[in-house]
């Protein structure tokens, strides 16, 4: 049973940690709570289904099932994107100078217009996703894997790695982490930082876009106040980390999931919801840098 709760907080975990990311890096960049975060991955679970019902209907998934799910993924990835860049622009961009109070109000305010959106468009029930995929899988040591699960923990892995090397090798990584060190001499060397934050909540959006799509189908429900919890969690997931520490966001993504699964296995599972706000309590009053961010120090 522990192992299969292990499997089960990983594969948890690996969601949170996706959307996590999105939370970080933002804050890196502009020191902002982005809570319209969780309504991105929101909207990544509703587009998968309808992106998905548009290619059943045209016959592909009858062809294919792996082809249609790998369109579904990078369609949803793409108009999940443009949405993240679209809020950056509209609700963000103009409050860049403004009061730290102002673009943390127009956050909240973009998070409730997005699940109001989705629930006037796509009414207030839940969606179903297709189950395409099914139950098959494989077990170890009695316990009982499925391949849906093993394909989250892995593509997520893959993905995340990626995002490393990308921030820590290519120039536009390095662009991002000079914009988070000091915009202001980033802008004087020639960075425009405009464009750079743009890339953030682009890449973020995306890495949301996947996570909810394979929430969506592991779950097989979807409404649309899923971004509401969902983002609360990665946020303090964030926070456990190390808010601002990609790696961080990595480790406290999956660490929760793995609390969550235990305690509920072990402890209650009326309560799974709880754990997160329990930790964030706990991580704030005891170490506020997260479990791998340093306490910054400032030189005048």
């Amino acid at each position: 049973m522990l192992l299969q709760q292990l499997i089960n907080g990983l594969t948890l975990g690996s969601v949170y940690a996706l959307i996590a990311l999105g939370y970080t890096m933002v804050y890196g960049i502009l020191e902002l709570i982005n809570f319209a975060h969780g309504e991105i991955y929101m909207l990544g679970a509703y587009l998968g289904i309808i992106i998905l019902g548009f290619l059943t209907a045209a016959g592909l998934t009858a062809y294919s099932v792996p082809l249609a799910l790998a369109l579904t993924l990078l369609l949803t990835v793409i108009f999940s994107a443009s949405y993240g860049f679209t809020v950056e622009k509209i609700a963000y961009r103009p409050l860049r100078t403004a009061p730290k109070l102002s673009p943390l109000i127009s956050a909240i305010g973009v998070s409730i217009f997005l699940q109001n959106y989705v629930m006037i468009t796509q009414g207030a029930t839940d969606k179903v996703f297709p189950s395409l995929v099914g139950n098959a899988g494989f077990s170890i040591l009695s316990t009982r894997i499925t391949f849906l699960q093993a394909s989250i923990i892995v593509v997520s892995g893959i993905i995340m790695a990626l995002l490393h090397a990308f921030i820590r090798k290519t120039r536009t990584g390095k662009a991002m982490r000079a914009v988070a060190q000091d915009r202001s001499m980033a802008s004087l060397v020639g960075i425009n930082t405009d464009t750079i934050i743009s890339v953030t909540f682009i890449i973020g959006s995306g890495l949301a876009a996947v996570a909810g799509l394979m929430v969506s189908m592991y779950y097989g429900l979807v409404n649309y106040f899923i971004g509401y919890s969902a983002g609360i969690k990665a946020f303090t997931a964030a926070v456990l980390g190390g808010i601002g520490n990609i790696p961080g966001a990595m480790f406290g993504g999956i660490l929760l999931g793995l609390i969550e699964s235990l305690g509920s296995a072990y402890i209650s599972s009326e309560y799974k919801d709880v754990y997160a706000f329990i930790i964030l309590i706990v991580i704030l009053l005891v170490r506020p840098s997260g479990l791998l961010g340093r306490d910054a120090e400032e030189k005048i």
